[in-house]
């Protein structure tokens, strides 16, 4: 069993709010990867840890539990003022906390899903605290990954003759990438799971795909678990609306190297909409991986070749200055 010497979960102010950080790090000095998980809600540290622990050898990895979210829900999010920048300015001041502790000018940022759209303002807001962006299920624009996504559904259900699925479909398509009801949006979701759009090999409903993991976690109780679940299904109705009206498609620079994982079957963030943003992109460096195994998180579809093709990449871009603060 690998040993860390900071191996912590712990609740650090984050603008006024307590919010829960998990750091892990086999020895002091090493450059920081903060993780911005998806959702909104759906906080991914059982994930990262259990598939990425080996990059502790190289780096401090801090994953964040978002306001609102797993082990830093509280009723009181209910009360809050919330938008994709109250996420934005959140992220800044732990960049700043994490610059501080840490002693290091910047941080590396590594987003999955929603957690792109938090990572993406991000970049372009503060460049000079940040060492690289790492992507991994590109957001881009809203209302076309929503499209996008459900027209790969009806697409399966026709080629597959799944009638069900074809009426359950029906009529449901999204407008400016909001669906008529959250039913309809849940159906979407849950069609885009069982037809590998959301995770290619193991394809289930979204419900079982996230509460199985959750309940077998050593990360989370299971009054963490129930926190979880309040705070995601909160915060995913509190900011839908929000988060698919943002677009990203008039972003053709950004200041800081830009490394993209993206799995080469992602409906939920659809590969072919990323890849035609990131080939219009300037940056200082850039790199697209791609995973043929996966669709939208090859983080833990593919999570031998992640976490290589994303250690090798980051070295090619800071030119060995990831190993030192």
């Amino acid at each position: 069993m690998e040993k860390y010497l900071i191996d912590t979960s712990e609740f650090v102010s984050v603008r006024g709010d307590r919010q829960n950080i998990r750091i892990r790090a086999a020895k002091e000095g090493l450059p920081v990867l903060l993780f911005l998980h998806g959702g909104p809600g759906v906080c991914d540290r059982h994930f990262v840890l259990k598939n990425q622990s080996r990059l502790a050898q190289e780096y401090t990895m801090v994953c964040w539990d978002q306001r609102g979210s797993g082990k830093s829900y509280t009723k009181d999010i209910e009360k809050q003022p919330l938008s994709v920048q109250t996420y934005v300015d959140d992220a800044e001041a732990l960049l700043d906390l994490l610059r501080a502790r840490f002693r290091t000018e910047k941080i590396i940022v590594a987003a999955h899903s929603w957690g792109t759209v938090i990572g993406t303002f991000l970049a372009r807001r503060c460049p000079e605290k940040i060492a690289a962006y790492v992507a991994q299920g590109m957001f881009i624009d809203g209302s076309e990954n929503e499209l996008e996504s459900y027209r790969f559904c009806v697409r399966e259900a026709e080629r597959l003759g799944d009638k069900k699925a074809m009426k359950a479909l029906s009529g449901i398509s999204p407008v400016n990438g909001r669906y008529p009801s959250d039913k309809a949006m849940m159906t979407q979701r849950n069609y885009l799971s069982k037809f590998g759009g959301g995770t290619y090999k193991k394809r289930e409903g979204m419900l079982r795909s996230l509460l199985l993991p959750l309940l077998k976690t050593p990360e989370y109780t299971l009054a963490d678990v129930v926190k979880y679940a309040k705070g995601g299904l909160y915060l995913s109705k509190k900011l839908w609306n929000d988060v698919v009206a943002v677009s990203f498609l008039d972003v053709t620079h950004l200041s800081v190297p830009v490394i993209v994982t993206q799995g080469e079957h992602d409906y939920n963030t659809p590969t072919k909409i990323a890849s035609a943003w990131f080939d219009r992109l300037d940056a200082p460096f850039k790199k697209w991986i791609s995973f043929a195994e996966s669709a939208h998180s090859p983080i833990f579809e593919e999570p031998e070749k992640w976490g290589k093709e994303v250690s090798a990449a980051l070295q090619e871009a800071l030119g060995g200055q990831s190993k030192e603060n």
